[in-house]
C-alpha cells in the first residue's frame, strides 16, 4: 500500500515545498508554540494564584506550574535552530 502512495505524496510535495520560504516556516512554528504557551499559561496562572492566596506554601509548586508551559517555545526554539 506504501508503495503506491509515497510517488503521490512525493510529488506533491516537490510541488508545494518551495511556495514556503523556510524563514516562515520558522516563524510560524515559534509563533504557534507561544500562542499556545501563552493559553495554557492563562489558565494554569489563574488557578496558581488562587492556590497562593488560600495557602502561602503552594507558591513553590504554582510558579513551576506556570513556568512550565514557557518551555514548548524554548524548545520551538530550539528546533528552529537544529533544522
Amino acid at each position: 500500500m506504501i508503495e503506491t502512495i509515497a510517488p503521490v505524496v512525493n510529488a506533491a510535495l516537490q510541488n508545494v515545498a518551495p511556495a514556503i520560504p523556510p524563514s516562515a516556516a520558522a516563524a510560524l512554528a515559534v509563533g504557534l508554540a507561544a500562542l499556545g504557551s501563552g493559553y495554557a499559561e492563562r489558565g494554569i496562572g489563574a488557578a496558581a494564584v488562587g492556590a497562593v492566596a488560600e495557602d502561602d506554601s503552594m507558591f513553590g509548586r504554582g510558579l513551576i506550574l506556570t513556568v512550565l508551559p514557557e518551555t514548548l517555545v524554548i524548545l520551538a526554539l530550539v528546533v528552529v535552530f537544529v533544522v
